[in-house]
């Protein structure tokens, strides 16, 4: 039997990113889509709790079951399992992306491509999320497809440790082939922001958020080094966000715990 292969984003179910992994995914199994019916970039792990969802079956993938949901990533890995695969066969694995623009670093606390992927491991299914280094409008997709297929299939030989999603970035195409995959640990970096306050025709002010990613780190075992020279990065993450090394410390040094 065939694995069968969960497709959603953050992008959109129209965006380039989710026809090239649906375009691979059918390579190696059966493909239902449940993806979002607008873009959802930067929507961390928000689920629709005070709104109406609504789900519509569409037609835009060629042999393949797919809707477009009104909700959040995680509204569609929910939605998927809950209804439309209600009382059915459940994922073998999911896969989330391939989102337009990076995920590395912090990026995966604000990442919609990457909660979808969480949301899957939260409920005992492997799950993958993959991004690309370009926010181009023309950005190039075509040399993600050979490592999307190896690293999916890796998946659904061998599994994944219990609560664990794989964080895939992709580099920016480029002349020179990808160097190979590289397994490492988040980097150390995050955005600084800044607020440009700006007017309508009204006079009235509002705000647009600006700002710079800056990079902390200067280890060649990060997600930013390895996408910075040319490989693909793969970082395992979890839900479980315990400090443990703080437990014993707060224990010992907090006066209103004794």
């Amino acid at each position: 039997m065939k694995p069968l292969i969960l497709v959603t984003n953050d992008d959109g179910i129209t965006s380039r990113g989710i026809f090239n992994l649906v375009t691979v995914m059918k390579t190696l199994g059966e493909v239902i889509v449940v993806a979002p019916d607008s873009p959802q970039s930067g929507m961390g792990h928000a689920i629709t709790v005070g709104d109406t969802l609504r789900l519509t079956e569409s037609s835009i993938f060629e042999d393949v079951k797919a809707f477009e949901c009104s909700g959040t990533p995680a509204d569609c890995v929910k939605m998927a399992r809950h209804f439309v695969l209600k009382g059915n066969r459940q994922p073998d694995v999911v896969v989330s992306g391939i989102n337009h623009g990076s995920n590395t670093s912090i990026s995966v606390l604000y990442s919609g491509t990457m909660s979808a992927a969480i949301e899957a491991a939260i409920e005992g299914t492997p799950a993958i999320g993959f991004s690309l280094c370009d926010y181009g409008q023309q950005a190039d997709f075509s040399h993600t497809a050979e490592y999307v297929k190896k690293i999916t299939s890796q998946v659904l030989e061998k599994g994944l440790p219990g609560g664990t999603a794989l964080n895939v970035n992709f580099p920016k195409k480029q002349s020179q082939p990808i160097r190979g995959i590289r397994v490492c640990r988040q980097a150390n970096a995050k955005w600084v922001e800044d607020f440009d306050q700006r007017f309508d025709p009204n006079g009235r002010s509002y705000f647009w958020m600006t700002g710079k990613f800056v990079n902390f780190d200067k280890g060649e075992d990060n997600d930013e080094w390895a996408i910075a020279n040319n490989y693909v990065s793969i970082v395992p993450c979890q839900f479980d966000l315990t400090a443990y090394q703080s437990i014993r410390e707060l224990n010992e040094t907090w006066n209103i715990l004794k």
